[in-house]
């Protein structure tokens, strides 16, 4: 008698384990909403403000917050989608922006449409939405801003005979030209990039909105007349001197922190690591980027970076998930307001007209930076970015890299299109 008594206690102990190892049978508290990001200073500081927010009015609403790295939500997104098994999921994870879509093809039980009744999605910049949009319907709800911005010396300006107004509005074969003169007078170039990487590049091409992919799916490299323009001009920055390469995410920060260039080019987001030069507030301001010269539909106004909040297919209580982020990340003034400590700049576009984001700021000479990076953002053209943008960001980095090493810029962007094709399966 005494061994089944323990014989049932063991399998009762054992089926109380796997319930409480989240087992797919489990029923969720449908008044707790589990959270996946990264990032303690960043985004897990943002929803730890959007959670405080939020219990205000809805006390009996827990926000269980879980730190998960990057790759690992990846990961686990792709073991989720591939295996069919969506119990281990959260309720809401974050995600990089440039995967979202390709995660959205690839795994759609993963996620959970998000409904435009409880979302106003006009209120965030298209070219930031359409991230996350896949076949017209709307997966992720926009968190930090991404938009690109050139940010400048100046007082190496001056010390060239130029202001930030000799950068604003201006064309690239304009900056070019002024970089010249900038480099001769100080011997510093206006901005460093990462060799054999292609942010630069893509930001050059969405602020014309030219996609590496046509809307059927195929790709559009080899023939793409914009990209064209894009890589002769970067062939143009970096002959010129005006443009410098550099091998690692350390020389790049170090060559603005150390005052090696004049400018920074990159999403607004980099304003963080300038801050860091505490001895250089005051001397630093902030314009838009360059456009391309003669190419139709081109503007000063381009992204890189960001991520957006998405529901899986495993949200035990949807309605309560969408109403969470619709009082925050889409809804809250006062979110934004408390975040801009951190460096979160809104892309909900109601938040430009708060308050704090009118708040000058010291270090970059006095300016309303924040008012002004988000209505950058609503000037962002809208680009495809499809499953394989990253496949497509890697062969053209590789052909513009040999393109400035001398090789034949056609035969490089025919060789990109055609592994790309190849990855595509086509």
């Amino acid at each position: 008698m005494g061994k089944k008594i323990v014989a049932i206690l063991l399998i009762a102990t054992m089926a109380m384990g796997i319930a409480a190892c989240g087992g797919s049978g489990d029923k969720k508290d449908d008044n707790t909403i589990t959270v996946w990001c990264w990032d303690k200073t960043f985004n897990i500081f943002a929803m730890e403000e959007a959670a405080k927010i939020y219990q205000e009015d809805h006390q009996d609403v827990k926000i269980d917050i879980v730190e998960v790295g990057d790759v690992d939500v990846q990961s686990r997104l792709t073991t989720a989608g591939t295996s069919g098994d969506l119990s281990t999921l959260p309720d809401i994870f974050l995600m990089q922006d440039h995967a979202f879509q390709k995660n959205v093809i690839s795994y759609p039980d993963v996620f959970t449409e998000i409904s435009e009744k409880k979302i106003d999605f006009s209120e965030f910049a298209s070219g930031k939405t359409d991230f996350s949009v896949v076949d017209g319907k709307h997966y992720g709800v926009p968190f930090d801003n991404g938009a690109a911005i050139a940010c400048y010396r100046t007082d190496i300006l001056q010390e060239a005979g130029m202001t930030l107004e000799d950068f604003t509005d201006i064309t690239w074969d304009e900056w070019v030209e002024k970089g010249k003169v900038v480099l001769e007078k100080t011997g510093k170039p206006l901005l460093t990039t990462l060799a054999g990487e292609c942010d630069l590049l893509t930001m050059m091409l969405q602020s014309a909105g030219a996609s590496l992919f046509n809307e059927d799916g195929t790709t559009n490299i080899a023939k793409n007349d914009t990209l064209k323009k894009v890589i002769d001009t970067y062939c143009k920055m970096k002959d010129s001197g005006v443009l410098e390469e550099v091998n690692n995410w350390d020389e790049y920060t170090g060559s603005m922190l150390n005052s090696e260039v004049a400018g920074v080019i990159n999403g607004c987001w980099i304003m963080g690591t300038i801050q860091t030069a505490e001895d250089q507030s005051g001397k630093w301001a902030i314009t838009n980027i360059p456009k391309l010269t003669n190419v139709k539909g081109a503007t000063n106004y381009s992204n890189i970076g960001g991520s957006s909040w998405a529901i899986s297919g495993n949200c035990g209580n949807v309605e309560l998930a969408e109403d969470f982020l619709a009082s925050t990340f889409a809804g809250s003034t006062e979110l934004y307001d408390n975040i801009l400590s951190c460096g979160a700049i809104a892309t909900w576009t109601p938040a430009g007209d708060s308050d704090e984001y009118a708040v000058p700021n010291e270090f970059f000479s006095g300016d309303v930076v924040f008012e002004k990076i988000v209505d950058y953002s609503t000037k962002v053209p809208s680009i495809i970015t499809g499953p394989y943008f990253h496949e497509a960001r890697d062969a053209i980095s590789v052909a513009t890299t040999n393109i400035t090493n001398g090789a034949d810029l056609e035969k490089e962007l025919k060789k990109a299109e055609d592994t790309v094709n190849f990855n595509m399966g086509q």
